[in-house]
């Protein structure tokens, strides 16, 4: 019996050591001169302009009419708060808000509040704010380029609360952050591709490309949903000119961590803590939720247009599209309640300034293309998924985040783990949630890369 559970263990070690292996993939080679735009490729306007929202008096009477219109909602089933998706009791409320007290006009002065621009990258005018810290003259402080990269369906609304947060200098730090928030291509004001092929790989090129136009050959970066999964294949494909990589929805999905996750269902401490266990096991539960919650991204990892065609004409469908995510992947607690507790983390009218950047850009259907462009056989030929990420990266865990995954998991997949943090609270839309939280993450990572890099300096020197 002895020899036989000796012979398992070695069998399980050999196959966790192969699984484990953290060889590179041979990364491809992706141009930076792509071209998305019109037409023929062609020289472009690399002029950065300045830009500010300002939406025509009709595109707005237009909603309301279009608002005050709606039809009569299906009525939601007795005692189904949210689970069968948006409850359209609910949803009549905050049509009627949007409808009468909904106020553009200051709304729209307050996303003016900081600097907006343009500019041109392979053939798309990309919109993004840049935000430039205010520097104490009474002691040396450091500025650091970071880019902020959103997810869908957000925007760059969800930065707002943020921006001041990490563009004013603390007193502990001799450093501070000069921001560089895009819009997505297909995003709010930004250009989308009029031509298939622009998935996450290349849209990372895209944006290391707008930092490079602005003058940063090196930078941080922070991200979620989308953002983390592009900020991540920056650092992958150009690691020389990213200082380091925060993000708040690390994942690690290649063939070792499934090994070592269905392993850990049987050994769970080989993988996780017992404080965190239940986050990840049962496996079939968790993975059974997941599946619940992907609907969405069958739909438009395949017919994005299709769908797309009903939400950019009817604003309570995009209402009701969007409010749905910002309340089950806030807490999926959240789904049993009949107001889906969106007033929980934030306000309504906060809610409707991001569906006011799909609607009045009429960009629901360009942003979910993003889906169909990034999970196809083309960009799984890439083999990012299965790539490590080397430079200096940060975890930033969220309690509710959709997924799960142990610090044991994503050191197969981030080789530089300088940071893991698990967050007392909050879900899927972390700086909008919780943007003091998520910003002193962001301040203590950059702390302890910069620390490091001072230390190998200090070494380096004391050698000569």
């Amino acid at each position: 019996m002895w020899k036989l559970t000796l012979v398992s263990l070695l069998l399980i070690y050999g196959i966790a050591k192969y699984f484990g292996s953290t060889g590179q993939p041979e990364l491809p080679v992706l141009p930076s001169d792509q071209y998305w735009g019109p037409g023929q490729a062609r020289e472009v306007d690399k002029s950065i302009r300045p830009f500010k929202i300002d939406i025509p008096k009709q595109v707005i009477d237009d909603l309301k009419t279009r608002l005050s219109r709606t039809r009569s909602l299906t009525k939601p089933l007795e005692g189904a708060a949210w689970t069968y998706g948006v409850n359209t009791g609910y949803l009549q409320t905050v049509l009627e808000y949007w409808r009468e007290k909904y106020n553009w006009t200051e709304r729209q002065a307050l996303l003016n509040k900081y600097p907006q621009f343009k500019t041109n990258i392979q053939g798309l005018d990309i919109h993004f704010y840049h935000v430039k810290p205010t520097v104490p003259k009474d002691r040396p402080v450091r500025v650091l380029p970071l880019l902020l990269l959103h997810g869908w369906p957000g925007s760059v609304v969800e930065f707002q609360k943020a921006i001041p947060l990490l563009s004013t200098p603390r007193p502990d730090q001799d450093f501070v952050f000069e921001l560089v928030v895009p819009s997505l291509p297909g995003y709010g004001f930004s250009d989308s591709a009029v031509r298939p092929g622009l998935g996450s790989a290349q849209v990372a090129v895209l944006m290391t490309n707008l930092m490079n136009r602005l003058g940063f050959e090196k930078f941080y970066t922070q991200g979620g949903d989308w953002g983390s999964l592009i900020t991540t294949n920056i650092g992958i494909l150009r690691p020389t000119n990213v200082l380091g990589a925060h993000l708040n929805l690390c994942s690690s999905r290649t063939v070792s961590s499934t090994f070592w996750s269905i392993l850990g269902s049987y050994i769970p401490s080989l993988i996780v803590s017992d404080e965190h266990w239940s986050k990840m096991y049962p496996l079939s539960y968790h993975w059974s939720r997941l599946v619940e919650e992907m609907g969405y991204l069958h739909i438009q990892s395949t017919k994005p247009d299709t769908v797309g065609v009903a939400l950019s004409d009817s604003p309570a469908g995009l209402a009701a599209y969007i409010l749905e995510k910002f309340s089950t992947w806030t807490n999926p607690e959240y789904r049993f309640s009949e107001d889906g507790k969106l007033l929980e983390k934030f306000t309504i009218d906060e809610l409707l300034d991001n569906l006011m950047l799909y609607w009045v850009t009429n960009s629901i259907t360009t942003s979910m293309r993003l889906y169909s462009e990034s999970f196809n056989s083309a960009q799984q030929s890439l083999k990012l998924d299965s790539a490590n990420l080397r430079v200096p990266t940060g975890c930033a865990i969220f309690p509710h985040e959709i997924s799960y995954q142990p610090e044991s998991l994503l050191r197969l997949r981030y080789s530089d783990l300088v940071q893991v943090n698990h967050m007392p609270r909050g879900g899927h839309f972390a700086i909008f949630e919780e943007p003091q939280l998520l910003a002193d993450d962001v301040w203590s990572f950059v702390g302890l890369v910069e620390k490091k890099k001072k230390t190998k300096q200090t070494a380096t020197s004391t050698e000569l």
